[in-house]
């Protein structure tokens, strides 16, 4: 029988790895908000907004798919704590400097080395939840750490309505700071403690390559996800550009666009958690949120001359949609070997984040020759595509065992 000392300890785990996603979106979702005011504090014009900001989101994310594999495989060569310690150090110290910063290049170098440093909160996060807690609960926590993580949008939102720009980053490098020592309590998952006297490689993301059948299985996680990113990245944060063309009336504002967009999506992460433990079912619960994503990408580009009201509720919509985000990166978790586990739960999401670089180039490619409506509707078909075709290629996993290792 668990006693109360054990689950205490496993809510303070659960509570410290949403805080640690907490961070992540904070910072990730920060530079969408003020992407607008701090490039025109820096003396960019109005026609350079956009391809200066897609140009530094894209560095952020190449930063956190080589953070992700990075950080992944030392969490399964030397443990998933360490990691986590120089993950949020890495982060914290990025966006403390990021405060000072006087030009672009400043802006680029140190948006990519917070992005690499927060690569590794996430999929380690819920490597250790998913490690720890029992199998049938396993997914009760790691939906707590999504539905607690991406509230901090919320606070992204209400620190740069208050504050300039720069006061924001500083305020997420403090952030990152108090958690350091908060996770100096934080034990070691009890499965990699284990893997650790067994003479199996660890951390080797080569072993995918060996086996068609793991190779599979990634690629499907990766390809799951894609359709969040697209959201996220294209139709949330470049909100005030589709406004225009899509002749909303009234004004569109980028940062509350992601405010309500992330609304949605803690409501979604809630209810794709709860939805997967009442179908016993990881992959039903995302094929229904993923229909619920088409609907809503479909629903996006036919709203010719809507209110701002009417977008906003549109941007609330693919939110909630899109809520399936925490357990994909716990199906991810759950597909692979304890020597392998945290490789691939950290660069997972981050390959994923990482495949907005082309997404967003397809994107711009096609916009000078189909128009940004159209342009976007086509990125949007494929990307939809690619996730139904992943989600065929993954394994149900809900109450699998965890206790092995890939060979």
């Amino acid at each position: 029988m668990r006693t109360d000392q054990v689950r205490k300890s496993e809510g303070f785990l659960v509570l410290i790895a949403a805080l640690g996603y907490f961070v992540d979106i904070y910072d990730l979702l920060l530079f969408s908000i003020v992407r607008v005011p701090s490039l025109k504090d820096m003396g960019f014009s109005d026609q350079l907004l956009l391809a200066q900001g897609v140009r530094l989101l894209n560095y952020q994310m190449i930063g956190m798919l080589l953070g992700g594999v990075a950080f992944g495989i030392l969490a399964d060569k030397y443990g998933r704590i360490s990691v986590l310690f120089g993950s949020i150090l890495i982060y914290s110290l990025a966006n403390l400097a990021n405060a000072f910063v006087r030009d672009a290049d400043q802006y680029i170098l140190l948006r990519f080395i917070a992005g690499f440093g927060l690569a590794g909160e996430l999929g380690v996060g819920i490597t250790l939840v998913t490690e720890t807690l029992s199998r049938h609960r396993r997914g009760i926590g790691t939906m707590i750490v999504g539905t607690v993580g991406v509230s901090g949008a919320l606070l992204a939102w209400a620190v740069a309505s208050l504050f300039n720009w720069r006061t924001a980053f500083l305020l997420g490098g403090v952030m990152g700071l108090l958690l350091l020592f908060l996770r100096m309590k934080v034990l070691e998952s009890g499965l990699y403690q284990g893997v650790c006297a067994k003479p199996v490689k660890r951390g080797d993301i080569f072993i995918v390559f060996h086996s068609a059948e793991r190779l599979k299985r990634f690629l499907g996680g990766v390809l799951i996800g894609i359709p969040v990113w697209f959201v996220v990245g294209i139709l949330i944060t470049l909100s005030p550009e589709f406004a225009q063309v899509l002749g909303v009336k009234g004004s569109i504002d980028g940062g509350r666009a992601v405010l309500y967009c992330y609304i949605g999506l803690i409501f979604g992460d809630l209810v794709s958690g709860l939805l997967s433990q009442l179908l016993k079912s990881r992959r039903k619960s995302i094929a229904f949120f993923l229909l619920l994503a088409s609907v809503g990408i479909f629903k996006y580009f036919k709203m010719l001359g809507p209110t701002a009201d009417q977008l906003y509720g549109g941007c609330i919509f693919l939110g909630f949609a899109c809520g399936y985000w925490a357990m994909f990166v716990t199906v991810a978790a759950e597909q692979f070997g304890t020597n392998l586990r945290a490789t691939i739960a950290t660069s997972t999401p981050n390959f994923v984040r990482g495949s907005l670089v082309p997404v967003s180039a397809a994107f711009m490619a096609l916009k000078p020759r189909l128009g940004m409506l159209t342009a976007g509707a086509v990125v949007g078909i494929g990307v939809m595509l690619l996730a139904f075709l992943g989600l065929g290629l993954i394994q149900e996993s809900f109450g699998a065992n965890l206790e092995f290792e890939e060979e």
